[in-house]
């Protein structure tokens, strides 16, 4: 019986080996086959870079790779983010440089007319008001009365 044990492992073993040894060298047929990419070509075969630089662009590149199959949520939801702050800064900005017009056109009105029947309300609306090409302000002067 030991005979036979040991004689049917190996037998078992030489046919799982041949059916993988051929396509090792079918693989390996096909990667040597293969072209290089264009910019490998251009950039380390013609111009000289070293091999290191090669080596940690493929690492970069299999890392991105793995990173963006593992993490697509995480990269939708940041693109997403992105997306909208690129939508709503216009929005932003038009309401800070109203804000910034507006206070700049009160202190203007405060410092440079009379204003003393003014509420603040009127000095608000004085102020939007020429910063949108009003022509209200002017005519303060004509309320000294």
């Amino acid at each position: 019986m030991n005979k036979k044990e040991k004689g049917n492992p190996k037998s078992l073993r030489n046919q799982n080996n041949d059916p993988n040894r051929m396509n090792t060298s079918e693989t390996s047929k096909r990667k040597k086959d293969r072209e290089l990419p264009w910019w490998v070509e251009l950039l380390f075969v013609q111009l000289g870079l070293p091999e290191t630089i090669l080596i940690k662009l493929l690492k970069a590149k299999k890392k991105s790779r793995e990173f963006i199959k593992n993490d697509k949520r995480t990269l939708i939801i940041f693109f997403f983010i992105i997306a909208v702050m690129t939508y709503f800064y216009p929005v932003i900005k038009h309401a800070k440089n109203k804000l910034d017009c507006e206070a700049t056109a009160k202190n203007y009105i405060i410092k440079n007319k009379n204003i003393k029947r003014i509420t603040k309300r009127e000095l608000k609306m004085l102020s939007t008001n020429f910063c949108y090409g009003g022509e209200e302000v002017y005519e303060i002067e004509n309320f000294k009365n």
